[in-house]
């Protein structure tokens, strides 16, 4: 029998991620029910972990003896000292850039601008940067464990492909000579940060 988790996301991209390693690992993730009826919990943590661990406690007491996973990830940009970080999500509107109530959900392409904004002039060696994944899995409020994962990849000057979410048409993996926009979700699963993080994860909760 798989091992049912939920996620506590509504992220259509992340749920991607977590469907794509439902199969390759015999897991049944799961949206946790009732997510969008929830209020969501303050993301004030300063780190990946610390918001990761916060949101796996806190939706974990809305699955009575459920294993519930939450997910804090992101972009460093190392030109950047590090940002966005914590607010690769929200890297847009802390600019003051904010779609309005009634627009399609216009997040990824705000936060790509002003990410090249940021960067202009910036020389291609000195746009290194890595997407961070951390989660957590909670039982009733308490967390079970905690696992990471990374990439390293460069931010280009301009969007290739048309896959993936967030950052990733500006993400390019020097080893595939491709963003992490134009490669396929089973191969996005292997080498990418949610994906390393999922499979460190995993070996921790099959008992």
């Amino acid at each position: 029998m798989s091992l049912r988790i939920y996620v506590a996301t509504t992220n259509a991209g992340k749920l991607r991620d977590f469907q794509a390693a439902a199969g390759a690992h015999a897991v049944d993730f799961e949206t946790l029910p009732g997510l969008k009826s929830i209020e969501a919990p303050e993301e004030d943590g300063e780190t990946f972990e610390a918001n990761a661990r916060l949101k796996a406690e806190y939706y974990s007491r809305f699955a009575a003896n459920e294993l519930v996973l939450a997910d804090d990830s992101g972009l460093e940009v190392d030109a950047l000292e590090g940002a966005p970080g914590v607010r690769s999500a929200r890297f847009a509107a802390d600019a003051g850039i904010l779609d309005s109530a009634d627009a399609n959900d216009n997040t990824d392409v705000w936060n790509n601008m002003v990410l090249l904004q940021r960067l202009r002039g910036v020389r291609a060696e000195k746009r290194t940067a890595r997407y961070r994944a951390v989660l957590a899995v909670a039982r009733e409020g308490k967390v079970l464990h905690v696992s990471s994962g990374t990439v390293e990849g460069v931010i280009l000057d301009a969007p290739r492909g048309t896959g993936g979410f967030g950052y990733d048409p500006l993400f390019y993996l020097p080893s595939l000579e491709r963003t992490m926009a134009e490669v396929s979700l089973e191969t996005k699963l292997g080498l990418s940060h949610r994906g390393r993080a999922i499979a460190a994860l995993l070996p921790h909760l099959s008992i």
